[in-house]
C-alpha cells in the first residue's frame, strides 16, 4: 500500500484493509497518519490493528479456531 491508494477510495475491502494494518505494523506509517490520509477515525483504524492482531495470533496456532469458536469466545 505505501500510501499509493487510488485518491479517493470508496469502499474499504479486508485486502485494503490488511495491506494498511501491515504497513503500521512495519513502522511505514503511523495510525494517525493513515487515519489523516484516508479522512478515517483513528478509533476505526486502531480496530482495524486490534482485529488484525487477533486474526494473525490465531493463524499462529498450533490448532486454530474456527471464525464462530473466536465469536463465542469474544461474547
Amino acid at each position: 500500500m505505501s500510501m499509493k491508494m487510488e485518491d479517493e477510495i470508496k469502499r474499504w475491502t479486508a485486502k485494503r484493509k490488511s495491506a494498511l494494518v501491515l504497513d503500521i505494523i512495519q513502522g511505514k506509517t503511523t495510525i494517525s497518519e493513515a487515519s489523516r490520509s484516508f479522512d478515517l477515525a483513528p478509533s476505526e483504524v486502531e480496530s482495524w490493528v486490534e482485529d488484525g492482531k487477533r486474526g494473525m495470533e490465531n493463524a499462529l496456532r498450533a490448532n486454530p479456531l474456527d471464525v464462530r469458536e473466536q465469536y463465542e469466545r469474544q461474547l
